[in-house]
């Protein structure tokens, strides 16, 4: 018994022992060295922060920031570490509704619980500011510096620079193999999602230590493990921002539908492009505003629609040049022979007329193209062939894509003897479609800026360039400026051919149907256009180029729904004629009220800060050394037109 109570006694005393034991231990880890440990197990969570580089920027042939980055305040949430029953009080901080809050949280749960979903993008400071106070009750929320386009505020350019948007679920399983995730966006229209690679730059990295409840502790490993983002490259444009600008304006204050498309001739360089009607680029920006989609989709004249390089329409009496030119390549009419216009032709049971049927009496080539008579060119398709009209027109670009840097071009459309055996069969249809042809209408399709390319080659005197909008780009990891290469071909016509039509453009504007065309200081040459529309009034077209004899801009305009292009086509191209030519142009500040410099070298080092490309590189032949565009305010004048020209169109 004595041994067995012994035994015991021995027994309590080892339990208290070890208890003593474990609890000095306890009290050593929670009293005495709490601060080292206690850090240690609250920020055991190490979170990866992508951080967005910014993206590059867009800037003018005379070093005006047309596209920029501002700041972007977004809300994202870790849902594994959210509890679902704060939503109310992160959607009443926010002040959004609380079920759209909760459907965010829900879906980022089901596409990966461990990674952030945006919950709000584009949030003002002020509850920016509210949300931080109360970070203590939120676990999980994330608030973050992003990105966003700042635009200049005297043009839109909705059709030039696009936009970009958060990459869809489609496009991600595709592109997440290339680093992209369902928080990035990508580049969706123009220029944003042409040059995507070069814009969007590299992501960075930081990791950041949190406790247990999702609150911030520090940065993990001092932020020696964190990865900086590179800015995306710059692009320099061959837009003029003024004339842009102009042009913006003066086919806004026409109330139609239409494009501008304005060409270096000598590099093929764009100088501006605007199709109508735009938008403000700003509704896509950080996110989408409702109201503004909704005026956008709602609009019968679909804003979206590019009509640049979208846009397909019979040229009408411009395309009767084509025709001149074949004929006089092949040799199959001599241009100073009269021919007598009668105001009619007649083939086979059909009269086919000048407009309103006046007759022109006798002309030749030259007065036709002048006076745009529908007669001569009837008779000339005849002598001149079919397969010859059709080979004029390849060679001058029509029925192919121009290669411009701008998504959804189409080819147009250019008519041939292989195209209507196709459609029609073989004897299905006869020449008299080629009537139709003859002037420009029937199945004849071409854009704005294959007229615009055309009209910049006859001004240049034979040689095709690939018309583009980005001359070059600021390389964000060198700081080095890298020019891009078009192609160009001297087209197979001789020079004394390209003068005839040269001049007899020139006629047009000094004495023909484009009259309202002419500058008194300013030698322009150009052609009506009038294409045939079958639910309105015709589209009014016009192409010029200026001065004649050193050609510094080639300009297509069209004005749907407007009927004859001298009247209201041709005092638009006279204006952006007389802006780009004019020698003094006062400065155009952009949005942040500052130009941008030259440097005198390019950069020897990278530079991924979001205000490092400041200046435009010194390799640009095209950019002014000094100067800039002013911001126009006048609209085309307004001057009378006699009835015979628009009838003779």
């Amino acid at each position: 018994m004595d041994t067995i109570q012994r035994g015991a006694s021995l027994v309590f005393y080892l339990v208290i022992a070890v208890f003593c034991l474990l609890f000095g231990r306890l009290f050593y880890l929670q009293v005495l060295n709490f601060e080292e440990l206690g850090t240690v197990s609250s920020a055991a969570s190490i979170r990866r922060v992508w951080e967005q580089a910014p993206r590059g920027r867009m800037i003018d042939r005379n070093g005006h920031i047309m596209v920029d980055n501002q700041p972007l305040y977004s809300v994202k949430v870790v849902p594994a570490e959210f509890q679902l029953s704060k939503a109310p009080l992160l959607a009443r901080l926010m002040r959004m509704p609380a079920d759209e809050v909760k459907e965010k949280i829900l879906k980022g749960k089901r596409f990966n619980r461990f990674s952030a979903a945006t919950i709000n993008k584009n949030l003002n400071p002020v509850l920016i500011a509210r949300l931080s106070e109360n970070l203590w009750q939120l676990p999980g929320i994330l608030i973050e510096a992003d990105n966003k386009r700042r635009y200049m505020d005297s043009v839109y350019g909705s059709h030039l620079f696009g936009y970009v948007r958060l990459v869809s679920k489609e496009q991600l399983e595709t592109l997440s193999e290339e680093g992209y995730t369902q928080e990035d966006r990508i580049g969706f229209s123009g220029l944003e999602k042409i040059y995507e690679e070069r814009l969007k730059g590299q992501k960075g990295a930081r990791f950041r230590m949190v406790n247990p409840l999702g609150k911030y502790v520090g940065r993990y490993d001092e932020g020696r493990s964190d990865i900086a983002a590179i800015r995306g490259d710059d692009l320099y444009l061959c837009i003029d921002a003024g004339l842009q600008q102009l042009a913006e304006q003066l086919i806004r204050e026409t109330g139609k539908s239409g494009a501008v498309v304005a060409i270096d001739p000598s590099t093929g360089g764009i100088l501006a492009l605007v199709s109508a009607p735009d938008y403000d680029l700003d509704i896509f920006n950080g996110s989408t505003d409702p109201d503004g989609w909704r005026s956008i989709m709602n609009n019968p004249q679909k804003p979206l629609f590019n009509r640049t390089v979208q846009a397909v329409y019979p040229p009408g009496s411009i395309y009767k040049m084509v025709l001149a030119m074949a004929a006089l390549e092949e040799g199959k009419v001599n241009p100073d022979a009269i021919f007598l216009d009668r105001g009619s032709f007649v083939f086979g049971r059909r009269a086919f007329r000048n407009h309103a049927g006046h007759a022109l009496g006798p002309i030749d080539m030259n007065k036709a193209i002048i006076h745009s008579s529908n007669v001569y060119f009837y008779n000339l398709i005849f002598q001149t062939g079919f397969e010859n009209w059709t080979k004029y027109g390849r060679i001058l670009g029509f029925g192919a894509e121009t290669g411009i840097d701008l998504p959804g071009e189409r080819s147009g459309l250019l008519p041939s003897t292989e195209f209507f055996n196709e459609r029609y069969g073989r004897g299905g249809w006869t020449k008299g479609y080629l009537v139709s042809l003859a002037i420009g209408q029937g199945e004849l399709g071409t854009t704005p800026l294959q007229l615009a390319t055309y009209a910049a080659a006859l001004a240049n005197r034979g040689t095709w360039h690939q018309p583009h909008i980005v001359k070059g780009y600021r390389d964000a990891a060198t700081g080095r400026y890298v020019p891009l290469a078009y192609r160009h071909r001297k087209l197979p016509l001789s020079e004394k051919n390209l003068d005839y039509i040269r001049n007899a453009m020139r006629g047009v504007v000094v004495e023909g149907t484009g009259r309202q065309a002419n500058l008194p200081d300013i030698e322009v040459a150009g052609k009506t256009g009038t294409a045939q529309n079958p639910h309105g009034r015709d589209h009014a077209w016009f192409i010029a180029f200026a001065p004649m004899e050193n050609p510094k801009i080639a300009v297509c305009v069209l004005v749907e729904n407007s009927g004859f292009g001298g009247s209201i086509s041709a005092p638009i191209a006279r204006e952006l004629i007389r802006y780009h030519v004019q020698e003094k142009k006062p400065e155009l500040p952009d949005s942040a009220g500052r130009a941008a410099v030259r440097p005198t070298a390019p950069a020897g080092s990278r530079d991924s800060s979001a205000a490092a490309a400041e200046t435009a590189p010194q390799a640009q032949p095209e950019a002014a050394a000094t100067g800039a565009p002013a911001t126009r305010t006048e609209s085309a004048e307004s001057e009378p037109q006699t009835a015979s020209e628009e009838e003779t169109e």
